[in-house]
């Protein structure tokens, strides 16, 4: 579904499904996950209605002719291919695999920005796949790289969400 203003949207769905739920649903049904780009896709953010529906949500005129997924390496490629799995397709183990061995393989090579985006969605994989324990220590990790001002700011929803659903 394409819509204007996906982020105003996903913030209006998150308010209510917090004040319905008590909390952010990000796993089971219903759930609702956060915008992220995923690999073929444009950016938008995946709603599993009480019916098991799944909706995407993207922004009116974006097309995946304007992807750059399909030109990002290493470890930036390993996140967008985790996040196709796991968001689109419902795959969180197999995402979290997926980010484990990219992980693995790019870590040591790539920029902080890339490492804390990394940690990040390992750490809500980890929470969607009940694994409290490596949520909390992918926060931790993420939380203890050494980030520019700029890059601090430009992570600061994904730190405040993944922080929300660690701590519940």
């Amino acid at each position: 579904m394409a819509v204007p203003d996906p982020d105003s949207l996903y913030r209006d769905f998150a308010v209510g499904l917090r004040k319905t739920y008590g909390k952010l649903p990000v796993a089971g049904i219903p759930r609702i996950l956060r915008p992220r780009k995923k690999y073929g896709t444009v950016r938008g953010f995946s709603v599993v209605d009480p019916g098991g529906n799944w909706l995407r949500i993207y922004k009116l005129g974006e097309s995946e002719e304007k992807d750059s997924a399909e030109k990002a390496e290493g470890l930036a490629q390993i996140i967008y291919v985790a996040a196709r799995l796991g968001d689109a397709h419902g795959d969180e183990a197999l995402a979290l695999k997926t980010l484990e061995s990219g992980l693995t393989r790019f870590g040591e090579a790539a920029g902080a920005i890339e490492l804390a985006r990394a940690y990040l969605y390992r750490a809500e994989l980890a929470v969607r796949t009940k694994d409290h324990d490596l949520a909390r220590s992918s926060l931790i990790a993420a939380k203890s790289l050494e980030l520019t001002d700029d890059e601090k700011a430009a992570l600061t929803e994904e730190f405040a969400h993944v922080t929300e659903l660690v701590n519940r």
